[in-house]
């Protein structure tokens, strides 16, 4: 039996809470006391927990009740649901995954997840469903993820792995008081860095930009939002053109050149193929030279400035930093590459306040000095079918079955999904082209959804199973960037008859003969303890104590000390390149791949190159839509999470996400703070509340992801939402046949005054029922 707990805690991706309580639900929570700079996003959990929009019994679509996958999906998200009893539901889920799995291969089931649904190492959807799909014979996988998926394919080329993009980064205490300059392509986001994927104690961005700060260091954020970087960090705001990075880092790169500043030395010792980038930067392959004139009248920058900065970072020990953001955009993987390229011309790579890293204020934690402990989670066994997609291509799955594409050098086939399988997460927040994903929502045989809220996935689904939320269960935390472990300590009964993830897939795996294989003989209790066992073996494997289950448990949180001795990256490599090469074909930084240029891509050639967006301010399509949406990470939830939450609700303008524009663009369109607005393209259409500001370079808006997707017309592609989501407008198309990533920010649109009446929001409420059970 669990220890009853001095104080209960509440471990959140958004940070780590001590918990007030009546004696039976939670009141109220408070911020543990170490962080510096907590996230209000907790603020919306005590009420959302039992929001209109929670989902309280089993439910199925009325026509797959009457008729099973018969009922074809075209009434999806249109047609009322009816509840069911526990028994009923899980027999039928049971039921169609066995269909499916004899009737098609194991193939036929598509596991979707995301991973964000909790922060703890037990209740962890993605491994829930993954564990139990597996024991069943296996599933077809999706593989990246929407934040970096471009760059998590290119990185292994040109630097061996993906060191610097998630984990082993030089750490904040190796850039304070090391970094002279330090340039922030895309800033670096106090808003995106309020979350963390593994949980966390200590929000540390604010203190590691102002430790670089107050140690002298210069910071210069190029961004067409001033305030992707916090005022207080006092760096210079540049605003180039969106999609315009690749260009200025070529345009850099060639005053380095032309004026000798580059680092010879470096480039011949570490690197591989400069002699094919000066060649490109010089105009020898196409006639262009990619100079600081040619950059500018891009970027939309003074050449001047350009070479000055050029001049500085050769002149200074000079950190590169990109955030993940950019490399969601066509062409992703070029900036990337133009990034590591950029450094190794400044020969700087491994040094302490000097090289690159990608992410510093994506999530938080990133930069944290850190122990190299393998964090142990739920095992999700092995899969027994090889076939995967892209994570972002799940529409081109589902529209296309059995037509190829090009992958990674590979080319694939699109698997034929019958039964798709949804356990945390929303593909109709992050997805792209949300009207596309409609029509191709209605092509699976059956579609399953567990989750704990009526979000427009759910709504789309034909069984529908509630979970339960993170005050409902007991978990164990271990913030992989955060030297921390917690108890999340369960605080209330389930609202309604909810259930967790893994008592839901043990009854469905007693139904399928697999019970033993998927729960081991254990229950919560006795996972969260084996769990925290590993952790405490791995942790005392770099000579580090913690307190046994019990008093941690009781405590709630027990934090690890700093390491003593921490090194930027690469600093080995740097070192000794022979003695600790990279893991590309050649053990040295490829500037130029020969593999990749094997593969013949005309979207991702051998070299980092300026690849024009289709959708950029500098397109002939901006003629029609004149307007470059930004629709980045939200400020008041995670991604989608706690939307129908009081901190996020507080933010809309007349219940409508909020879009920012730029005055002039206001005025232009006769348009005032307050209007609600329709921002358009070719793809959809949405409805927002406007908000002006100088923040933003003239010519691009900003409208953050994660509104609750809701048609006007539900069920129908092309309906117009009434809400704010801007993925109705952003393309469902791969950032290149390398990498096949989102590529969301290159996106055009028009915006004008929406004249009628403004149809009200009910995507918080939950959907049309046709009977209800006692």
């Amino acid at each position: 039996m669990l220890p009853t707990p001095e104080r209960p805690t509440l471990a959140t991706h958004w940070g780590t809470y001590r918990v007030h309580s009546d004696g039976s639900v939670p009141v109220g929570l408070s911020p543990y006391e170490g962080d510096p700079n907590p996230s209000p996003i907790a603020d919306a959990m005590i009420a959302a927990r039992t929001s209109p929009a929670r989902i309280l019994r089993p439910a199925i679509r009325r026509s797959f009740l009457e008729r099973g996958a018969a009922a074809g999906g075209e009434a999806r998200g249109a047609e009322p649901f009816v509840e069911v009893e526990w028994e009923q539901a899980l027999a039928i889920v049971a039921g169609e995954v066995d269909r499916v799995r004899k009737d098609h291969g194991n193939a036929a089931i598509y596991g979707g997840s995301y991973g964000w649904a909790s922060a703890g190492r037990f209740h962890h959807a993605q491994s829930q469903i993954h564990r139990f799909l597996n024991v069943i014979g296996g599933y077809t996988r999706s593989v990246q993820n929407y934040s970096f998926a471009a760059a998590d394919t290119i990185l292994p080329h040109v630097i061996g792995d993906r060191r610097g993009l998630a984990s082993g980064h030089t750490p904040w205490r190796l850039l304070a008081g090391h970094a002279e300059l330090i340039v922030m392509f895309g800033g670096a986001s106090p808003k995106n860095a309020q979350v963390s994927s593994g949980g966390l104690s200590r929000h540390t961005l604010r203190e590691g930009i102002l430790a670089c700060r107050d140690a002298g260091a210069r910071l210069v954020s190029i961004s067409p939002i001033r305030d992707d970087t916090a005022t207080e960090a006092g760096a210079e705001w540049w605003a180039p053109r969106p999609n315009s990075d690749v260009a200025l880092m070529l345009g850099l790169c060639h005053t380095l050149l032309s004026e000798n500043l580059h680092d010879r030395d470096f480039l011949a010792s570490h690197t591989t193929g400069f002699e094919r980038v000066a060649a490109y930067l010089l105009g020898e392959p196409d006639g262009v030279v990619k100079s600081a004139d040619w950059a500018a009248a891009l970027c939309e920058l003074p050449a001047e400035d350009i070479r000055a900065l050029a001049r500085r970072m050769a002149a200074s020990r000079t950190f590169l930093m990109m955030s993940w953001s950019l490399q969601r955009a066509d062409h992703g993987e070029q900036p990337y590459w133009m990034t590591v390229t950029l450094a190794a011309m400044l020969g700087q790579i491994g040094l302490p306040g000097g090289g690159f890293g990608f992410g510093y204020g994506s999530v938080n934690g990133v930069g944290n000095a850190a122990h190299e402990i393998a964090w142990p989670s739920l095992p999700q066994g092995s899969n027994a079918v090889e076939d995967f997609i892209p994570v972002a291509r799940i529409a081109d799955m589902l529209l296309h079955p059995g037509e190829p594409y090009d992958f990674n050098g590979e080319q694939r086939r699109y698997p034929h999904a019958r039964l798709v399988y949804w356990a945390g997460g929303n593909p109709f927040h992050h997805h792209q082209d949300l009207n596309r994903l409609v029509a191709a929502w209605k092509r699976p045989e059956t579609i399953i959804v567990h989750d704990a809220w009526w979000t427009a996935t759910a709504r789309h689904a034909d069984i529908v199973l509630p979970v339960t939320t993170q005050f409902e269960r007991n978990d164990l935390v271990c913030a992989n960037r955060d030297l921390m472990l917690a108890a999340s300590h369960r605080l209330a009964d389930p609202a309604g008859e909810a259930r967790d993830d893994f008592a839901i897939f043990s009854a469905l795996a007693a139904r399928l003969g697999v019970e033993e294989a998927f729960t081991e003989g254990r229950d919560e209790e006795s996972w969260i303890r084996h769990l925290y066992g590993l952790a405490r073996q791995r942790i005392a494997a770099v000579d580090i104590e913690i307190p046994d289950f019990d008093q941690f448990w009781r405590d709630g949180i027990t934090l690890l000390p700093e390491p003593a001795k921490v090194k930027p990256l690469l600093a080995d490599f740097r070192a000794d390149p022979h003695a600790y090469p990279l893991t590309t074909p050649s053990g040295l930084i490829e500037l130029f791949s020969e593999r990749i240029a094997s593969f013949g891509y005309a979207d991702c050639p051998g070299h980092a190159a300026w690849l024009p967006s289709a959708e950029w301010l500098g397109a002939a399509a901006a003629k029609r839509f004149p307007l470059h949406l930004i629709s980045n990470q939200p400020a008041t939830r995670l991604h989608s999470q706690y939307d129908n939450g009081s901190h996020a609700r507080a933010s809309k303008i007349a219940g409508r996400e909020p879009l920012r524009m730029h005055p002039d663009d206001a005025a232009a369109r006769g348009l005032r703070d307050g209007d609600i607005v329709r921002v358009f393209n070719d793809r959809g259409a949405c409805l927002a509340g406007l908000r002006t500001s100088d923040a933003l370079r003239p010519g691009v808006v900003q409208l953050a992801t994660g509104a609750w997707f809701d048609p006007l017309q539900p069920g129908e592609p092309g309906s117009l939402d009434k809400h704010g989501n801007p993925n109705v407008l952003t393309p469902d198309r791969g950032t290149s046949r390398l990498g096949q990533g989102p590529s969301a920010h290159s996106c055009l649109v028009e915006i004008e005054a929406y004249r009628e009446s403004a149809p009200p929001v009910t995507s918080h409420e939950p959907p049309p029922f046709f009977s209800r059970q006692p």
